[in-house]
């Protein structure tokens, strides 16, 4: 199948274009920055989502959106240039899946204020696009990931002291590898055909961390 991919220069994108890859689909992929590898059935597109114009590209069967940031313009990137792409190449007959990566923050509302807000509008976009999508016989879901070990955490991951405080967070006491995300999203959008509107949050389980505290 043919694969459109933003974000695919690094991180959870650079992992999902190769997991595609190995399945033997076709991937293009959009990223502000330059690619960082190169394969057969792999075209990267050098483009900013917010302004430039966006390319032709036609048989787009599986959109995935994941380019994203952290604290930078984060209503644009990760909000506004989600819907541009998805209104562009995902409202049509031949999609047969969306994904939209998100992020735990969705739900929880932590980290920064505008980067849980960009990532609670996509909650709210992907139901809008699962209910439009659906007269084609497509599904969209966001899958919401938790730490994932990426570049972008690198400042957290790398100091003693705050990674103690996240995994004591964390319930599996640990974050996940770009990989494993990677399956995830070959997995909804594969595999899936039945479950849409969906938000996932694979996370280890810090958002259903309680901490129930009472008396001995």
């Amino acid at each position: 199948m043919k694969v459109l991919l933003t974000g695919d220069a690094g991180g959870i994108g650079s992992a999902i274009a190769r997991r595609f890859l190995l399945a033997g689909h076709q991937v293009v992929g959009i990223d502000r920055n330059p690619a960082t590898f190169t394969a057969d059935g792999y075209r990267h597109i050098t483009a900013d989502l917010r302004t430039e114009q966006l390319p032709e590209i036609s048989d787009v069967e599986i959109l995935i959106n994941c380019a994203g940031t952290q604290n930078e313009d984060d209503i644009e990137i990760n909000l506004k240039a989600l819907i541009r792409v998805t209104e562009a190449y995902g409202i049509q007959r031949a999609i047969r899946s969306i994904l939209h990566i998100g992020s735990a923050s969705g739900h929880t509302g932590s980290e920064f204020p505008a980067y849980c807000a960009s990532k609670g509008g996509v909650i709210a976009y992907t139901k809008n696009v699962a209910l439009r999508a659906a007269a084609f016989g497509a599904t969209c879901n966001s899958l919401d990931p938790g730490g994932v070990r990426t570049a972008l955490n690198a400042p957290v991951m790398n100091d003693p002291a705050l990674w103690s405080k996240i995994m004591d967070e964390t319930p599996l006491r640990r974050w996940a590898d770009p990989e494993e995300i990677a399956e995830w999203a070959y997995f909804l959008t594969v595999t899936n055909r039945f479950c849409t509107g969906q938000s996932i949050i694979v996370d280890g389980g810090e958002a259903i961390n309680s901490r129930f505290i009472w008396q001995d």
